[in-house]
């Protein structure tokens, strides 16, 4: 029981004030359009901790961050974060509205969360290193 507790309880995530107004926007557009994934944002808009946004860690998942994560799934994959417009799947770069973007948002190297696959099976995946768009950009 203590630990399904535990995977139940969410890690705290921290988000730019820039990332949270326009995902906010975003996820309250497409609330009729896609609900589940729209709820998850805004859920996990909610719980985050908001700052400046030159104060955010490098080790921090925020738009525009190439992520490498792990999952239960034996995935071990590198992905670019972007809005539903830059989404490419086969280039790598994957939606915020998708159940996987959701949960990577705010996360930092390290952390894990729990994710609700479309099919509506629970997964987990841990954050293993994380590129800020600025490093990115100059790569």
């Amino acid at each position: 029981m203590a630990l399904e507790k535990k995977r139940q309880r969410k890690p705290a995530i921290i988000l730019t004030q820039t990332d949270h107004e326009r995902l906010f926007r975003l996820g309250e557009a497409h609330a009729n359009r896609n609900p589940d994934v729209s709820e998850a944002l805004l859920i996990e808009l909610d719980r985050a901790h908001v700052v400046q946004d030159d104060k955010l860690a490098a080790n921090v998942v925020r738009m525009g961050s190439k992520v490498r994560f792990t999952s239960d799934l034996g995935e071990d994959r590198t992905v670019t974060l972007v809005f539903p417009a830059d989404a490419d799947i086969a280039a790598n770069r994957i939606s915020i509205l998708t159940p996987i973007g959701a949960a990577l948002i705010g996360l930092s190297a390290g952390q894990s969360i729990d994710w609700m696959a479309r099919d509506g099976r629970l997964h987990r995946l841990q954050v293993e290193d994380v590129a800020s768009p600025a490093t990115v950009d100059s790569a």
